[in-house]
């Protein structure tokens, strides 16, 4: 074999290589390629999901955030309506207090309503002897009623005469004043205890309003707001 053929066949031998090595890249750089698309598939997914998570997160703060406001306006506005009916209702004892004042004002029906007081509390204390407190301007009333008051207990009671003593020291407050509207005040009545003072009844305009306004508290409040909430 010359020289000729020995060249031919190195450069048959080397296109031959050349040709090998080619399809070997381009097959290196087709599978580099699927491979990269996959890959970028599934980082794409990847971020996708993580988006949708994110804002399937936030959304669901933006929802809770919404439902604490709304639960909170809401009870923001229930406090409202409860404090408006709060005001109602208290403007109602308040007028129905000055109502009282005018009661004790009447000389010939409070003289009356003391006597009943008075008997009311021997009958309920029961005490052979008592002490009675009572608003120093009514203290001449009480004197002039308080023997009759007596009789009336003997009667109903059937027990003898009570000694009561008129508190000529300590007094329970005056009427109340817009002068002094948070001073102590009584709008009249009496306060009788035992004579160790154990036992107290407290007979006072004021109380049996608070009393009574107590026991009638749930029927003034339907009558007054049970349209509201209907």
């Amino acid at each position: 074999m010359n020289d000729t053929d020995v060249s031919k066949q190195i450069q048959q031998m080397v296109r031959f290589i050349r040709q090998e090595a080619e399809e070997k890249a381009n097959e290196i750089s087709v599978s580099a390629e699927e491979e990269f698309q996959i890959e970028k598939l599934q980082l794409v997914e990847a971020a996708k999901k993580k988006v949708r998570q994110e804002y399937e997160r936030k959304t669901k703060q933006v929802e809770v955030r919404k439902k604490i406001e709304y639960s909170m306006q809401l009870n923001a506005s229930r406090i409202k309506v409860l404090q408006a009916q709060d005001d109602v209702v208290n403007g109602m004892k308040e007028s129905a207090r000055k109502t009282l004042l005018k009661i004790s004002g009447e000389k010939n029906n409070y003289k009356k309503l003391l006597k009943g007081l008075i008997v009311q509390s021997l009958l309920r204390l029961k005490e052979p002897s008592v002490l009675l407190r009572c608003r120093e301007m009514d203290v001449s009333v009480v004197k002039s009623v308080v023997e009759d008051a007596k009789k009336e207990y003997i009667e109903k009671a059937k027990v003898r005469s009570p000694n009561i003593t008129i508190d000529n020291n300590v007094y329970l407050p005056p009427p109340p004043s817009d002068a002094h509207p948070h001073r102590s005040s009584c709008s009249g009545g009496v306060i009788l205890a035992s004579e160790d003072g154990k036992i107290v009844c407290e007979n006072t305009l004021d109380a049996r309003l608070d009393v009574i306004f107590k026991q009638k508290l749930p029927e003034i409040r339907k009558q007054l707001f049970s349209k509201m909430s209907a």
